[in-house]
């Protein structure tokens, strides 16, 4: 069972970071227009929904995975500490910031103001995820 939320968490990540450009980039094109349509929405509600599934896939992981452990020195090993706290504190920064990004934009006044919501906290959403992926030339 590990193996699968591993399979799935590592996977999602792949469509989750598409979504978060794809989102971005509609919203730049979007603020010059001054428009802010239902698909607009969809875009955002989806790939905020999408980071949330795989937060919860990461939070078994947390709970189940041997590579999390607080023993003695977990702080001097890189990989303890990078799994144990960078990893899921990023992450979860990062989700507390795409939901209020989301939730601003829809309370927007304005689709300028919808749409900047979106590129502002979705934009530093992504940039907070791609620092806490555990990326192979990380050496973890």
């Amino acid at each position: 069972m590990h193996t699968a939320f591993l399979h799935s968490h590592s996977s999602l990540r792949w469509i989750v970071l598409v979504l978060l450009v794809i989102a971005i980039i509609n919203a730049i094109l979007k603020k010059g227009k001054n428009e802010y349509t239902n698909k607009d929405r969809l875009l955002n509600l989806f790939t905020m929904i999408a980071f949330h599934i795989q937060i919860l896939l990461g939070l078994v992981l947390y709970f189940t995975s041997d590579k999390v452990g607080f023993g003695e020195g977990w702080m001097a090993d890189k990989s303890a500490r990078f799994y144990g706290m960078e990893h899921i504190l990023i992450m979860l920064i990062a989700m507390a910031l795409i939901t209020i990004g989301h939730s601003k934009s829809k309370k927007g006044a304005t689709p300028a103001l919808k749409n900047k919501s979106i590129l502002v906290f979705y934009t530093i959403t992504l940039v907070l995820v791609a620092a806490g992926i555990p990326w192979a030339f990380r050496g973890l």
